[in-house]
């Protein structure tokens, strides 16, 4: 069977839609399998035979020796992309030149900084059974300071991407959580070189196509209504907290 045979185990988030943008924007064929959280199903045995970690995104493929292999960790998945469908070097560049660690460097910012940290803000702003104002304050600001420090790096860049002239898997790791500044209360407009690029990439087809997947992505159009917005999050919420509570007894 010829490569590739890609099933993405997926659901609208930022982390998800990563590699649905990296899939298009390489243009290769895949299947989806839209993972419902709500019910746990990425806590059923047989999503964890594919992450043991029991979260998304997740994919699978036929390596180059024939056989199945598996993937997770979003940034580990858009690695995988680059070095086996990418000969073009469409989302990444040449291993060994200075844009290839400074894509690392960015991608790595995200899996380990802008993800946690907007993450924990979401939490505490919007899942949180009770409002506790200082974790709300610790990762709102927290992921402030980590736009600050993308928005001033934009202002440097003159072909409007993080890095090099064209669009690499740093821009689109990012992409998804900066499209969703506002779910926590941070005001994209306080980082204009951000907003531009957030609004840029968004232009592309590759970016258009790939965040509509495994659903609308509709996050720009909720934060335009207060009440909406407060049914998402409870809606969450509900699901989030009880999640929490079976992680507690599973470890009992």
């Amino acid at each position: 069977m010829p490569r590739p045979n890609i099933t993405l185990y997926t659901a609208q988030t930022p982390n998800g839609i990563k590699i649905s943008i990296a899939l298009e924007e390489l243009g290769l064929p895949y299947e989806v399998k839209k993972i419902d959280m709500g019910a746990n199903e990425q806590k059923e045995d047989w999503f964890l035979e594919i992450n043991p970690n029991g979260r998304i995104p997740a994919l699978t493929d036929e390596f180059a020796d024939g056989q199945k292999i598996r993937l997770f960790e979003s940034g580990g998945i858009l690695q995988y992309l680059a070095d086996q469908y990418d000969p073009e070097y469409k989302i990444s560049f040449p291993k060994g030149t200075r844009e290839h660690y400074e894509m690392n460097n960015w991608l790595f910012f995200q899996n380990a900084g802008v993800g946690p940290m907007q993450g924990q803000a979401n939490h505490f702003a919007r899942y949180a059974p009770e409002r506790i104002e200082y974790g709300v304050t610790r990762y709102v600001n927290e992921t402030r300071r980590l736009y600050g420090v993308l928005d001033k790096h934009l202002a440097q860049s003159k072909s409007g991407y993080l890095v090099g002239d064209h669009i690499s898997i740093a821009d689109i790791s990012l992409w998804g959580w900066v499209a969703a500044a506002g779910w926590p209360g941070v005001d994209i407009n306080d980082f204009p070189n951000l907003k531009a690029w957030e609004e840029f990439l968004a232009q592309r087809p590759g970016v258009e196509k790939g965040r509509h997947v495994p659903s609308p992505h509709t996050i720009k159009d909720l934060l335009k209504d207060k009440k909406a917005m407060e049914e998402k999050a409870a809606e969450a919420r509900a699901w989030i907290v009880q999640g929490m509570k079976d992680d507690a007894k599973s470890k009992v």
